[in-house]
């Protein structure tokens, strides 16, 4: 703020008047952003954002920077790199210094390769240092990234890379999950037959040892060798393209997303410094896996000079109190998961703060889907009374947030604090026009720089515009139901194209998983909605706390919750217990491909799915068309 009221000869005395510039002169708010995060860039900036059309624009022009050159600044012995897993016996590290020599190997080894700008460079990989040094390094040269965990399944990892066409893919030899061992070189040989493109596959050992290969493929350590340890950055223009990421692909082929080196770069650092205050003394923890944007959201973490902490496997392996001992043996200054992994904890009868030394703990991410206010409670109550707990909310679409915390706001539970700064964000009703205090479409309707490039293989950018910007002309529409009220705080309802329409009301599922939030005996819930007589019913499943079971009693105390806490439009016609809820390898409710089983339709990707054999069980609840 301070920064901000220099330049412009007035003094910001709230966040709302600071937001509302960053809103309205765009120009001058991306390039103090670009100033005080101390871009390293070459070139005299003509202008920050100059528009090209409804929702275009062409972002610090003639400025040319590198991606990497700016994660990798910080120099010295201090740790830049943590991983942990499931295994508490496993550890590695890197210092900045070992990072960058690892990154500068494996550029030039890729360069050996033939790598060359704008090549695709993939990976299939557990979230291990390998994955971040392989992406900085293809990044560094202009590559674009794209990386899959092992959760998807074959076909899944096949509609995504089979897409792009990599010639070059990493690969772990095994990844390790509920306390198993799990060999992926089948997955990696299947990856090479089915993608003809690749040229060069390089296999590390998930436990940083040398691994075994198969013909056709090279050692991780062979790979590196006789390479140089001093990297070489050629700076590109803002619009280099840097990853590709994926959407759900849960109703069908992802949409392959590409990204920018300088819109991700400047919308992560904004992010970091200014509304995480993410410092260079922090060790900064997300749980995810590298199959999704909170990963490269985690690794952009980096240019702060933070560390961060890579963590593999299951959260709640060999116990739910897992991920708070790392967190007390790392020192973790920046906590993040979603919400359903605190829910587990909280099922779990975990007291965090009470099984741990959360001392250094200052700050509590959650996304993945609306954070409850009894979520928010038992944070405050079971892990530590005197941390910033920030629900935040973007996508993989802009790869960053349009609502999240902020250091300058108080936490109110069930609410997110703040509207990124430099983020038009707004509601809108069916008609198209603002509102506030009332659910809306969540549209962001000024540019910001980590917009897509587009869409791999649109020529024409038709299925990008059709995917964005058709349901509200010209301004980004994002399909999530947002709350915006009059201080700027928001509630997020789920996606407005999960929604139910019983009696023509529009209904948002979030709401319903909202009213059973801290009912103590329904550990998960999942609602779709049952077309029948020209009207729609609501189907609500639940998991159940163990020894539990779902008899009259407990359904009527669901339904009171929800009447009681929702409305009575929410209240469903049907409930049913299931052992397990389909979820996409990033955590989130499959609430549309259960439509699909319920409909006695093919479910087209159930590879987008974790635990896509679930599926089977939901086919029993189906009725006569």
């Amino acid at each position: 703020m301070e920064l901000a009221s220099r330049r412009q000869g007035r003094t910001f005395a709230t966040y709302a008047e600071l937001h509302d510039w960053s809103i309205s002169d765009l120009d001058g708010f991306w390039r103090a952003v670009w100033d005080f995060c101390g871009v390293i860039s070459e070139g005299e900036i003509d202008c920050a954002v100059r528009p090209a059309g409804p929702m275009q624009a062409r972002w610090m022009e003639g400025a040319r920077l590198n991606f990497v050159e700016n994660l990798l600044r910080h120099r010295g012995r201090r740790t830049a790199v943590v991983f942990q897993s499931e295994d508490e016996g496993l550890e590695r590290k890197l210092s900045f210094d070992a990072l960058r020599g690892e990154v500068a190997r494996c550029a030039r080894a890729l360069e050996r390769c033939g790598v060359r700008p704008g090549d695709r460079v993939a990976a299939f990989t557990p979230n291990v240092p390998e994955a971040v040094v392989a992406m900085l390094a293809a990044a560094s040269l202009g590559a674009i990234w794209s990386s899959c965990s092992p959760d998807f399944g074959p076909q899944g990892v096949f509609d995504r890379f089979g897409q792009i066409e990599p010639t070059v893919l990493f690969a772990a030899d095994e990844c390790l999950y509920g306390g198993k061992r799990h060999a992926l070189g089948p997955r990696i040989r299947d990856i090479q037959e089915k993608i003809p493109q690749l040229k060069t596959v390089v296999v590390y050992s998930y436990r940083g040892e040398r691994p075994a290969v198969e013909t056709g493929q090279t050692p991780w350590q062979e790979f590196l060798e006789n390479s140089s340890d001093e990297p070489d950055y050629t700076r590109r223009g803002f619009d280099h393209p840097l990853a590709i990421l994926y959407s759900s692909g849960t109703t069908g082929i992802p949409k392959c997303i590409l990204h920018g080196a300088g819109g991700t770069l400047l919308k992560h650092l904004e992010e970091h410094a200014l509304h995480v205050d993410l410092r260079p003394d922090d060790v900064f923890f997300y749980f995810t896996t590298c199959g999704w944007m909170m990963w490269n959201w985690l690794v952009s973490g980096l240019a702060t000079g933070a560390t961060i902490v890579l963590y593999d496997g299951s959260p709640l392996q060999p116990d739910a109190r897992r991920l708070f001992r790392m967190a007390e043996k790392l020192g973790v200054t920046v906590f993040g998961a979603s919400p359903r992994y605190f829910s587990a904890v909280e099922s779990a009868g975990v007291v965090p703060g009470r099984d741990a030394s959360l001392e250094a703990l200052r700050t509590v991410l959650s996304t993945g889907s609306p954070l409850h206010a009894s979520q928010y409670e038992w944070i405050y109550r079971a892990v530590k009374q005197d941390v910033l707990l920030a629900s935040i909310s973007g996508g993989t679409d802009i790869i960053g947030c349009f609502v999240l915390g902020s250091p300058l706001h108080a936490v109110r539970a069930g609410e997110i604090s703040a509207k990124a700064l430099g983020m038009k964000v707004l509601a809108l009703d069916a008609s198209g026009q603002p509102v506030t205090g009332q659910k809306g479409e969540l549209v962001c309707a000024a540019p910001f720089p980590s917009q897509p490039l587009g869409f791999w293989n649109d020529p024409d950018g038709a299925k990008f515009r059709a995917a964005y910007f058709e349901k509200f002309q010209g301004v980004w529409h994002h399909g999530d139901y947002i709350e915006i009220f009059e201080d700027g705080y928001s509630v997020i309802h789920g996606r407005s194209d999960a929604t139910l329409n019983p009696g023509g009301v529009r209904i948002g599922t979030a709401e319903i998983y909202r009213a059973l939030a801290g009912t103590p005996d329904v550990v998960d819930s999942l609602a779709v909605g049952r077309r029948s007589g020209g009207d729609e019913s609501i189907v609500l499943f639940v998991v159940l706390a163990a020894g539990r079971a779902l008899d009259t009693a407990l359904e009527q105390a669901i339904r009171a919750k929800i009447r009681a806490e929702a409305s009575p439009r929410h209240v469903p016609a049907e409930i049913h217990a299931v052992a397990e809820l389909p979820r996409t390898v990033s955590g989130k409710s499959a609430e549309l491909a259960v439509a699909q089983v319920l409909r006695g339709e093919e479910v087209k990707n159930r590879d987008a799915l974790a635990n896509p054999q679930v599926l089977d069980d939901f086919t029993r609840f189906r009725r006569p068309s």
